[in-house]
């Protein structure tokens, strides 16, 4: 297991952008899933919101919801 200080800087980078990614994307996909009524989303909202929340997978589970756990409606 390597330690932070043993990383190059170009894995440092990478490490910091993915963390960055991942929160970005689970902000948007929470208040999303706040704002977005639940007749407009498959499934129940609090599973979406601990999958959201506590999943890591590098964005997987925000982009799982904006992609896939919403119902388009006519008015958005």
């Amino acid at each position: 297991m390597s330690r932070w200080s043993d990383l190059s800087p170009r894995n440092k980078s990478l490490i910091a952008t993915s963390a960055v990614v991942d929160l970005v994307l689970k902000a948007v996909a929470l208040k999303d899933l706040a704002g977005r009524p639940s007749d407009e989303i498959r499934g129940p909202k609090w599973a979406w919101a601990l999958g959201v929340t506590f999943v890591n997978g590098m964005g997987i589970a925000p982009l799982t919801y904006l992609l896939l756990g919403r119902r388009r409606s006519e008015n958005r």
